[in-house]
């Protein structure tokens, strides 16, 4: 397991890819529509992990909503597993608690499952594997 990228919340992309392109000296090197969770995302690459920059597309999202009640920041930590059906095992098995135990697409080319945060010290955790 490693950590894969930290998604940070934000309200504009558009303000927020300024402000990290002239932070990291970089420009994000992708950038994707995620409909399923009704997010636009940005990313950037940073040593061999991942910043990852969340903008609702719709009021209902949950980017949306977390950010009606917090501010702009970090939103979830991601860590990277080799087998996501193994690693829902394991976690399940040790009590953790999850939004949903069902993978489903998330951006990046990965499938995605969070863990409550009921269960995890109050951070959302996504866990994440590469799509073969």
């Amino acid at each position: 397991m490693k950590l894969e990228h930290i998604g940070i919340a934000v309200k504009s992309l558009e303000v927020s890819d300024d402000l990290f392109s002239k932070l990291l000296g970089k420009e994000n090197y992708k950038q994707e529509t995620v409909g399923s969770e009704s997010v636009k995302t940005s990313f950037y690459k940073v040593g061999e992990s991942k910043l990852e920059l969340l903008e609702a597309t719709n009021s209902e999202s949950t980017i949306a909503k977390y950010l009606d009640k917090n501010r702009e920041g970090v939103h979830h930590l991601a860590f990277s597993v080799e087998n996501i059906f193994e690693e829902i095992k394991r976690l399940q098995t040790a009590g953790f608690q999850f939004i949903s135990t069902e993978p489903k697409e998330g951006a990046d080319n990965k499938l995605v499952v969070f863990l409550h945060p009921k269960s995890t010290n109050g951070v959302l955790v996504e866990i994440c594997q590469e799509k073969n």
